[in-house]
């Protein structure tokens, strides 16, 4: 089980809505998140979320860009004394199709700079990811597709997708 659940992304307004935030966005369709009361900590987010008593998960939205949100996890990690097993990073990524959520431990990091980020910090790619597709773009370049706001199409299918995201993390913690 999941005791440390990381929501990347990168801070500021501009970035709110690009699916490289997709990540954090999924902590504010959380269905327990009205319950969640945030506090800076780690150069993060830091709420606690009890799925049962005597349970204690910690959520964490890194308040670094993402290719520094590994220096987050790690001190979040350290003061918590957790295992890279114990911890789980939702994400946005290219490989899978728009929409498609997937759980996996462990795996390639796709190129991916929060997970790179993550993974230099706490020195082993042993954690758990949630990974949420946003597919590869057909034309153009990665960074300008990754960076930017997802499609007329896409938008009104992403409440469903972070529903999907966020029953599936449910489950990682047992709630």
């Amino acid at each position: 089980m999941a005791r440390l659940v990381v929501f990347l992304g990168n801070p500021g307004a501009q970035y709110a809505a690009t699916r490289h935030n997709v990540g954090r966005m999924l902590a504010e369709h959380l269905p327990f998140a009205v319950e969640l009361s945030w506090s800076a900590k780690f150069n993060a987010q830091l709420a606690e979320y009890r799925p049962q008593p005597g349970e204690t998960v910690r959520l964490l939205c890194p308040d670094n860009y993402m290719n520094r949100s590994g220096e987050s996890v790690a001190r979040a990690a350290q003061f918590f004394k957790l295992t890279p097993q114990e911890i789980l990073i939702a994400h946005d990524d290219l490989e899978l199709p728009f929409g498609t959520v997937r759980v996996r431990a462990g795996g390639g990091l796709g190129g991916h700079n929060g997970l790179r980020s993550v993974r230099e910090k706490l020195g082993s790619a042993d954690f758990r990811r949630l990974r949420i597709g946003i597919g590869r773009p057909t034309r153009g370049s990665v960074h300008n597709h990754v960076l930017g706001r997802f499609t007329p199409e896409e938008e009104p299918e992403l409440p469903g997708v972070l529903a999907e995201a966020a029953a599936e993390l449910a489950r990682e913690i047992g709630a």
